[in-house]
């Protein structure tokens, strides 16, 4: 079964099935506990004063496949609601790039 991840460290998101993570560290290591990707993320990109931010976790992402560590569900899906134009088109260049070229 899987699982939801909801990344930011201020908002909630307005559904309890999200695991909530308040940081990209925090992300990675539900990650790896689960030992699976979530078919959903929800990212904002400017973490407060935490840095990575939410294309980090995206980079990191991408990395795990390319290594072959990890692989996206098939169903794998995400939305950037981050209120930062710029961030939010950058996490979407890069894994919108990375499907179109690598697939899911």
């Amino acid at each position: 079964m899987g699982w939801k991840l909801y990344l930011d460290d201020v908002r909630n998101p307005q559904s309890h099935e999200f695991i909530v993570c308040r940081s990209v560290e925090e992300a990675v290591n539900e990650i790896i506990l689960r030992r699976e990707f979530p078919e959903y993320i929800s990212f904002d990109h400017d973490l407060g004063d935490n840095i990575p931010t939410g294309y980090d976790l995206a980079k990191w992402l991408v990395e795990q496949v390319m290594d072959k560590k990890f692989s996206f569900p098939p169903n794998f899906a995400y939305h950037v609601h981050s209120a930062n134009p710029v961030g939010k088109k950058n996490i979407e260049g890069y894994l919108d790039g990375f499907f179109r070229h690598a697939g899911p």
